[in-house]
């Protein structure tokens, strides 16, 4: 939610729009057609939206994110020395770990119109990288086509920052400079689990037992109204809402009302699951709604298919926006570039993984140190030489530097 709302002039600068305006911004006007309000902090309450969210956020912030350069002959390494590898692989301010910072930015990408973040420059290197709530922050595209980020911070104190000072993580985005916010886009579906969960919780509350018509011989007066109308509640709601009902004075009971599976509550509140993964761009598995009929097998390959279309354009959008925006023109001439490292994301069984580095080794595809590198290991004298297969060694020979790594020079014989 913004707090400090504008519209666009004519010229292209931002106005306030005045009290009515601003008085939409502090109340909201995101209510759903369930009549739920609905913004990034109350969906949050929703058990489904904050399930995709961490699925996603957990995905972001396990896998290493490192700084790699590369040199002219293509050959890659960590930049251990660049001052922004650590911030990005452990601690990027006094207060969070990088772990913790990758959730948060995700969590604001996805929900809210993206995650700000400002870039403290000490002696013209990044020194910190400081997180605002996404709600403090309004983005103004100025009548060059820059931008300026207005900060109101909680102090009522608002101030204006050049881009080159801000780290904008962007979703979607419409009209390329803010992101659309998912939270308002699949705002119906969320507001229906909202009414749902509400409505289901009513039934429980008010016993399993419906509300029905008990109806008595002769007249009660209000005192015998009040006390009857007590007696109920407290004997057959609630905890005691099944047992059995002991009426006298020829009183009946008429159940009116519909129970949770007569209005097919569960079925309701199971589609909405979906419903809402599909406007979060999460898989159901991720979130513990499976499907009946779905083997391991199948399973397996949801998971993968998590990694190749839930996660990996959230890791790609995060590398361009960190070599764009975070990294000077020096250092991407230098060869600097950012990288999630997904292999550590698919941990396979150790004796598959065995069997998947052997074959790596084997063929030369890597060398024996980069497969103990994988797996956590030092590495050993000699093995920066790839293995090459005998039916093969007639088309290698030694580089010219006596490294003895091979090149190759034709075809095998």
């Amino acid at each position: 939610m913004k707090l400090w709302p504008f519209s666009r002039k004519s010229d292209g600068s931002d106005v306030a729009d005045g009290p009515m305006a601003l008085l939409k911004a502090l109340l909201g006007t995101r209510n759903s057609k369930s009549g739920k309000r609905v913004t990034p902090k109350t969906a949050l309450e929703v058990t489904t939206v904050f399930a995709c969210v961490r699925a996603i956020a957990n995905g972001v912030a396990k896998v290493p994110l490192k700084l790699y350069r590369e040199d002219a002959n293509g050959s890659k390494s960590p930049a251990r020395d660049h001052p922004l590898f650590f911030l990005l692989h452990r601690r990027p301010n006094e207060w969070q770990t990088s772990f913790e910072y990758r959730e948060t930015i995700i969590f604001h990408a996805m929900l809210a119109k993206g995650h700000f973040s400002y870039i403290n420059r000490v002696r013209g290197q990044i020194a910190e990288l400081i997180p605002f709530e996404p709600g403090m922050v309004t983005v103004i595209r100025q009548p060059d086509d820059s931008l300026i980020y207005r900060v109101q911070f909680p102090t009522g104190k608002v101030r204006d920052f050049p881009a080159d000072v801000i780290w904008h993580v962007r979703g979607p985005s419409w009209n390329g400079y803010e992101a659309v916010e998912a939270v308002r886009m699949a705002r119906e579906a969320i507001g229906l689990a909202m009414a749902l969960e509400e409505q289901h919780a009513n039934i429980h509350r008010n016993g399993v037992m419906p509300t029905g018509v008990y109806s008595v011989e002769g007249t009660l007066g209000e005192k015998q109204h009040k006390e009857l109308r007590e007696f109920i509640k407290e004997n057959y709601t609630g905890v005691n809402g099944g047992l059995p009902m002991v009426l006298d004075r020829s009183a009946k009971w008429q159940g009116l009302s519909r129970s949770g599976v007569d209005n097919q509550h569960l079925e309701t509140r199971r589609f909405q699951v979906e419903e809402i993964c599909r406007g979060l761009g999460c898989m159901p598995i991720m979130v513990f709604q499976f499907d009946k009929g779905m083997a391991y097998g199948s399973s397996e390959q949801m998971f993968l298919a998590h990694i190749v279309n839930d996660l990996a354009p959230w890791f790609e959008r995060l590398q361009q926006s960190i070599d764009v925006r975070l990294l000077t023109d020096e250092d991407r001439a230098d060869g600097i570039y950012s990288k999630f490292v997904i292999a550590a994301l698919l941990h396979a069984a150790l004796k598959d993984k065995a069997e998947f580095l052997t074959r790596l080794v084997q063929f030369g595809i890597i060398v024996p140190n980069e497969a103990r590198e994988w797996l956590e290991l030092n590495p050993l004298p000699g093995g920066d030489k790839p293995l090459v297969p005998i039916n093969m060694r007639a088309g290698y020979e030694s580089s010219d530097d006596g490294s003895g790594s091979g090149e190759p020079t034709g075809a095998s014989t």
